[in-house]
């Protein structure tokens, strides 16, 4: 697994080769655009947002926005270190903690969620292949710091089952002190009460 330095200079190293890729299709916006997305989904969205990271402490003081998502999300769960969910689901949660703030500020003269989700949908009619160069530029980043983890693909982990005093004493007593008794002694059996 790289470090978080490691995955900032790859991401520095890697913005403006991306971004030249798109060149050709959309000129030189499309080169900004992307190499910008790939850029702020390195250093800002990574999916390291779901530990104490570099990425964490650039928010500054809104890195308590990100403290629901931590503690919601285990490191390295499915839904944080995974191609295309892991950078979708981050993008939804920001997208909820902006219509939540809207909300909130909309007695002050803020737009409200529906101002905005118009706004969004119109500029996705207006520059659709810029809006996608960007998901796109978002995404390979995350890419990037999954394949320098070693392992794009994440493990389904499981807590193990914590057991109840009560529980824990009713298996010791079905099983007695070990699981096998001594050689050449006999086994009791203890009725139930």
């Amino acid at each position: 697994m790289a470090s978080g330095r490691s995955h900032d200079r790859a991401t520095g190293l890697l913005a403006l080769p991306f971004g030249l890729l798109w060149w050709p299709l959309l000129g030189a916006m499309g080169t900004v655009v992307a190499a910008a997305a790939f850029l702020i989904g390195g250093l800002w969205l990574s999916p390291d947002l779901d530990t104490r990271s570099n990425a964490t402490r650039r928010w500054g003081p809104l890195r308590l926005l990100w403290w629901p998502y931590r503690r919601w999300l285990p490191h390295r769960s499915i839904f944080s270190h995974s191609p295309v969910l892991g950078t979708a689901g981050r993008l939804f949660y920001l997208g909820l903690l902006v219509v939540f703030i809207s909300l909130l500020f909309m007695p002050f003269g803020s737009p409200g969620p529906d101002t905005l989700i118009n706004a969004l949908q119109q500029h996705w009619v207006d520059r659709k292949t810029l809006v996608v160069a960007a998901l796109v530029g978002l995404e390979m980043s995350s890419w990037l710091h999954l394949l320098q983890d070693g392992d794009p693909l994440p493990k389904f982990r499981f807590k193990p089952l914590k057991l109840s005093k009560r529980m824990r004493r009713r298996r010791r007593d079905r099983l007695g002190k070990s699981p096998l008794p001594p050689p050449g002694t006999v086994r009791v059996r203890r009725r139930r009460r």
